[in-house]
């Protein structure tokens, strides 16, 4: 079970527009999230647009890379990772306004947008009896696939936002309780028969807690437990590492014929 997203079609060459899920996705997802979590919060805080209108800020954004992404007719490295950094900032924007400016905290958040998520999910599999990711190249299931991650992004920002600000835990034993999970979900994975496209929404929802939470580390100040880096200097960092990274991506990304 060394493929998370195995599918049942075969002999085709794939032209899938989602990036193959290795070591390297799941790195890049971490970084992608936490520069989504240092953005978000640079703009309605830093820059003082208010959740609302950073909210707006984002949606447009992501409309835009998102249209530009299903437009497009094959996978491109800057592009897919662009739209995923995009559906994590706008996930930091969902669930600071779903708390903040909405009042129903971080705990009815989560529960809302688990059940958002779960119904996705389930229309999905309506429509496709299928929720792998592997192949993805029907404009209808690529839609399906970015709304899920919108949001999987928002319930892992509101997830561990919930963990420092309901629990208590400081940002590190937050990112330390969403490592153990990704850990626990990983041993699953190599371990045991689990379903691998389980497993790979478990963990892409819990990969959201672990940079938005890393993030905070970065930026808080010093009396809350974080670094006080300053939130447009820590998402110039994580942009310039994400950057490296994609262009390593690109150079290894070849187009795979299924066994």
């Amino acid at each position: 079970m060394n493929d998370w997203t195995a599918t049942t079609s075969r002999g085709a060459d794939i032209a899938s527009k989602v990036a193959e899920v290795t070591l390297l996705f799941w790195v890049l997802k971490i970084i992608a999230t936490t520069l989504g979590e240092t953005a978000g919060d640079a703009l309605s805080m830093t820059l003082g647009l208010g959740y609302v209108t950073a909210l707006m800020v984002t949606g447009i954004f992501l409309m835009a890379v998102l249209s530009a992404q299903i437009s497009a007719q094959r996978y491109r490295v800057a592009l897919f990772w662009l739209a995923i950094v995009a559906t994590t900032t706008m996930g930091t924007e969902v669930s600071d306004m779903m708390d903040r400016t909405l009042g129903l905290g971080y705990v009815w958040g989560s529960i809302l947008l688990i059940a958002a998520l779960l119904a996705t999910l389930a229309v999905w599999y309506y429509r496709k009896r299928d929720l792998s990711i592997h192949g993805i190249v029907r404009t209808d299931t690529e839609i399906m696939f970015w709304i899920a991650v919108i949001f999987s992004n928002s319930l892992g920002t509101a997830f561990g936002d919930a963990l420092v600000d309901v629990v208590g835990l400081s940002y590190i034993q937050g990112a330390l309780v969403t490592a153990g999970v990704i850990g626990v979900v990983l041993a699953l994975h190599y371990a045991t028969r689990v379903n691998a496209i389980v497993l790979f929404w478990i963990a892409f929802i819990f990969t959201r807690p672990f940079g938005a939470t890393f993030g905070d580390f970065l930026t808080k100040s010093v009396s809350q437990g974080g670094l006080e880096l300053g939130r447009l200097q820590a998402s110039a960092v994580a942009l310039v590492l994400m950057s490296a990274l994609m262009l390593v991506a690109s150079r290894l990304w070849r187009p795979r014929r299924l066994a």
